[in-house]
Formats: structure tokens, C-alpha cells, sequence
């Protein structure tokens, strides 16, 4: 564990608990944020490969169709928990 973790976990012990919930939305914010950075830039990097191939880029309403699809599937996971 490095100092500044170290020093994190210390400041954390030393909050009241009605904070922790605070601190674990956070942590969940900055996950969700690194992990659709993460998406964007796994889809960024195939796109000269599809120019290179002739790939027809999407229209903008087949963009979002597509982003209106997977937003009703996540609500559709999210749900079932």
C-alpha cells in the first residue's frame, strides 16, 4: 500500500460514519468516470481501422438509436438488482 493510500485510509478512519456514504458515492463516481473514459477510448481506437476498411460511419439518428438501446438495457439490469 503506498503512503498516500495510507494517508487516505487514515483520513477516512477518522470521519464520522455518516460520511461513508459520501466517500462510497464518490469512489463510485470516479469508477463510473474512468470506466466510460476507458469505453471511449477502446472505441476511438478502432476507428481508423474502420476508415481503413470502407466502414459507413453511423448516421446521428442510428447513433441514437443505438445509445437509447443500451441505456434500456442497463436500466433493465439495474432493475433487477
Amino acid at each position: 500500500m503506498s503512503a498516500v493510500e495510507q494517508v487516505l485510509i487514515e483520513k477516512i478512519r477518522q470521519l464520522p460514519p455518516q460520511q461513508f456514504a459520501e466517500i462510497e458515492d464518490f469512489v463510485e463516481f470516479l469508477a463510473d468516470k474512468a470506466s466510460k473514459r476507458a469505453a471511449l477510448d477502446r472505441l476511438l481506437s478502432v476507428a481508423p481501422a474502420m476508415e481503413a476498411a470502407g466502414v459507413t460511419p453511423l448516421t446521428e439518428e442510428e447513433i441514437a438509436a443505438e445509445i437509447k438501446a443500451a441505456r434500456t438495457e442497463r436500466r433493465a439490469q439495474f432493475s433487477k438488482k
